[in-house]
């Protein structure tokens, strides 16, 4: 590693919206030309970078990766460095992390898509830490890409000079030649000294279960080798490395790495919690100042994961802490049921990052889980002044209730765009101010000839918990998929939220608790308690099924019983005698009514909580 000198260094990360071909253009950059790894089969279709089952599935990145490759350029062999980030919306702060370890960044937009949503946000948090930008038009290999127009649309919203972007098909691998050159030849070299006191920037860790964590570096000062001993900056632990190397894209152990290059190391930490991301490692002897870190994660959903069968619950509980070692954005802490029994409460950033998490539960662990409805995290204001979050819905407080002392409840909101083609742009209206959105703005993106070719960039500020729910689906089909989301935290405002509780038999069920706008509340609760009357297998008495908001019943469906013919036996003879068997049967039920508890299994629940929200 000391061959590669700081002047032949590149640290570069590929930023983009999602599904504009960041993984595939990793691969080929990195690995086709660069001679990292053999060339693939033909026919066989096999993101390198993309590691994760879940990930090759659904064709997303889920966490940012690294790889370092050697390339020839003039007479001499450069070390590329390069961040391959997630693009949707709930991974920001992977994308915010890998920024901070590079110099550089390829912003990448299809050439048939053009700008969206994504690619202005990622764009945005590149610019702030000042990065060079390379612009690269992917895709221009497809029959639908116009990349005279695409280009033109990011001069306008980026101000970036045409002749300065560069056009290229990462699947055929037209023109990425120009990519890797333009990164040595553009992107500068890392400022780094070699005689100061060792300093490493950790901006990623991931989980080995024999090694511990392994922390993911970027060498700022100094040199580390293999049996130093280092501390942190910011848990004062002291350790000695282990192992050191880089990744190529597996692990290559090096023994030493030298100023300005990213790599491994493995030290013995046993606890994940430990590589606190962000931190400044120093040689133990040696302080060095901090870097300035990052905003830790903002959990911005959160659900509970029970357990199908109660028992099972230890092994979830396990499997759940395993697979948070690998995903530090993830929050825990263990909640009970009366109607689910053992669970947990997770936090996640978002609904998507919620769905990769259960996949890679059952993917990995083979468990069988619920997931309650999603809910956001709401701030309880009291009269004495003090303040409490509270994201599970059974701990929210009855408004009705003078003795709760709640001066106000606000909730989350974000500051969302939309990027969408003019004549979806009234569709686009509707759907926002059925979601209670504020504020709405705006702007044309670029004019075309036609109302399907000019663009419209929509903002609005709008409720977290009106997009937890189906606003992503209803966005892509009243689009018919076009239109583009992204969104950012806008903190917290004053809001008329109520719980709604459901009543089986006039007891209610903790697991189905919702929070509610009031200006909702009719809707939702008829359409949940049509549902639960689909679902709930009848008893031998009558349900009534309501929905409740404090002592007020807005909902109900009836549940009939389940009767036997008890004047089946009888012939002849006076109708009084079918009329006693029959009052015999009526008191019994009622005496059952009275008594019965309606048991609501498993298999209900899992039917009600996997089709959530308004849609039902």
């Amino acid at each position: 590693m000391e061959e590669f000198p700081l002047d032949v260094i590149r640290n570069f990360s590929i930023i983009a919206h999602i599904d504009h071909g960041k993984s595939t253009l990793a691969d080929r950059c990195a690995f086709c030309l660069t001679g990292t790894i053999k060339k693939k089969e033909t026919g066989k279709n096999e993101q390198v970078l993309d590691k994760l089952k879940v990930e090759r599935e659904r064709g997303i990145t889920v966490k940012a990766q690294t790889a370092s490759m050697v390339h020839s350029s003039n007479g001499k062999s450069h070390l590329l460095n390069l961040i391959d980030t997630p693009g949707h919306v709930d991974f920001a702060w992977e994308v915010s992390r890998s920024l901070a370890a590079c110099q550089g960044a390829l912003l990448l937009v299809d050439a048939s898509q053009g700008v969206q949503a994504q690619s202005i946000s990622v764009f945005h948090i590149a610019k702030e830490r000042g990065l060079t930008i390379i612009p690269v038009l992917n895709k221009i290999d497809l029959p639908a890409a116009q990349p005279e127009r695409i280009a033109a649309q990011m001069q306008s919203t980026f101000g970036i000079n045409p002749a300065d972007i560069l056009s290229i098909s990462a699947k055929t691998g037209k023109g990425v030649e120009s990519v890797l050159q333009a990164v040595i030849d553009r992107i500068p070299a890392p400022q780094s000294d070699k005689n100061a006191p060792a300093k490493a920037f950790l901006f990623d860790s991931l989980y080995d279960r024999y090694r511990g964590v392994i922390s993911l570096v970027n060498i700022q000062n100094g040199i580390l080798r293999k049996g130093d001993k280092i501390a942190s900056c910011h848990t004062r632990k002291k350790y000695e490395i282990a192992e050191i190397g880089i990744m190529y894209p597996e692990e290559v152990s090096t023994d030493i790495l030298c100023p300005g290059q990213v790599g491994y190391i493995a030290c013995n930490m046993k606890e994940s919690s430990e590589a606190h991301i962000g931190d400044t490692l120093h040689r133990v002897g040696e302080p060095v100042p901090p870097m300035p870190g990052f905003k830790p994660s903002k959990a911005m959903v959160y659900a509970g994961i029970f357990p199908v069968d109660s028992s099972d619950f230890p092994k979830l509980e396990e499997s759940i802490k395993r697979l948070t070692l690998t995903d530090r954005s993830v929050t825990f802490q263990r909640e009970s049921s009366s109607a689910l029994g053992q669970g947990t409460r997770l936090g996640f950033l978002g609904t998507l990052h919620m769905d990769v998490f259960r996949q890679r539960l059952e993917d990995e662990y083979d468990a069988n889980i619920i997931i309650t409805a999603p809910t956001v995290p709401y701030k309880v204001l009291y009269r004495d002044g003090t303040e409490k979050f509270i994201s599970n819905p059974t701990e929210f407080p009855d408004m009705s209730d003078s003795t709760t002392k709640v001066s106000e409840i606000q909730e989350p909101i974000v500051k969302a765009s939309i990027i969408v083609p003019e004549e979806y742009f009234g569709d686009m209206m509707e759907l926002c101010y059925s979601r209670r959105a504020e504020e709405l703005d705006h702007r044309y993106l670029d004019t075309g000839s036609d109302a399907s070719s000019s663009r419209i960039i929509l903002t609005c500020v709008i409720p977290l918990s009106e997009i937890v729910t189906d606003f992503f689906d209803q966005l892509k089909s009243r689009s018919s998929g076009f239109a583009s989301f992204d969104y950012e935290d806008a903190g917290y405002q004053k809001s008329d939220l109520a719980k709604m509780v459901f009543l089986l038999n006039g007891k209610p069920v903790d697991a189905l608790a919702l929070i509610v706008h009031r200006s909702a509340q009719d809707t939702i609760g008829r359409a949940w308690v049509k549902k639960l009357h689909k679902v709930i297998p009848r008893q031998l008495f009558e349900v009534p099924i309501q929905a409740a908001i404090g002592k007020k019943v807005i909902a109900r469906e009836t549940l009939s019983a389940n009767r036997a013919d008890v004047t089946a036996g009888l012939y002849g003879g006076h109708y009084e005698r079918k009329l006693k068997h029959l009052e015999n049967q009526k008191e019994g039920k009622k005496r059952l009514k009275r008594i019965g508890t309606v048991d609501l299994p498993q298999e209900a629940f899992f039917d009600i909580l996997k089709r959530r929200g308004r849609g039902m």
